[in-house]
């Protein structure tokens, strides 16, 4: 099945895949060839792409996905591969989106897109912690 990964910025990802995992606001589905057809909105988290090639991690934050039986296209505000994704820098980022959640908390604006911002970092930092090369392999 075709799998595209839209952001604002363009396409992120585009490729044949065997299946596809991704968060939904109704919990993680996996998605195969053959899915029944349906949109439902994508939820801050991991999002990953299985092919005869093997695994593509990203994260993903909040977007829509629509599935057909022959395609899965997600439209996301970030995708952001695991490879290139460094835990030191996403724990800042997530203490100063913490930090202006807090200060944000009576501006009713302020505090969405505070909140936005650490849903953010919080699925960079699942996706980083979830990345192959920090398992331990016996």
């Amino acid at each position: 099945m075709l799998v595209e990964l839209i952001t604002p910025e363009g396409v992120a990802y585009t490729g044949d895949a065997v299946s596809v995992t991704l968060p939904t606001a109704d919990g993680e589905i996996t998605v195969l060839t053959g899915h029944v057809p349906l949109v439902s909105a994508l939820a801050p988290g991991s999002m990953i792409v299985r092919s005869k090639d093997g695994e593509s991690l990203f994260a993903v934050a909040r977007g829509v996905v629509e599935v057909g039986p022959t395609s899965v296209r997600v439209l996301s505000d970030i995708a952001d591969r695991a490879e290139g994704l460094e835990e030191a820098a996403i724990e800042q980022a997530k203490e100063r989106a913490e930090k202006l959640v807090s200060e944000k908390r009576h501006d009713a604006e302020g505090f969405a897109e505070a909140t936005a911002i650490l849903e953010k970092e919080l699925a960079r930092l699942r996706v980083v912690r979830r990345r192959p090369s920090r398992r331990t392999r016996p």
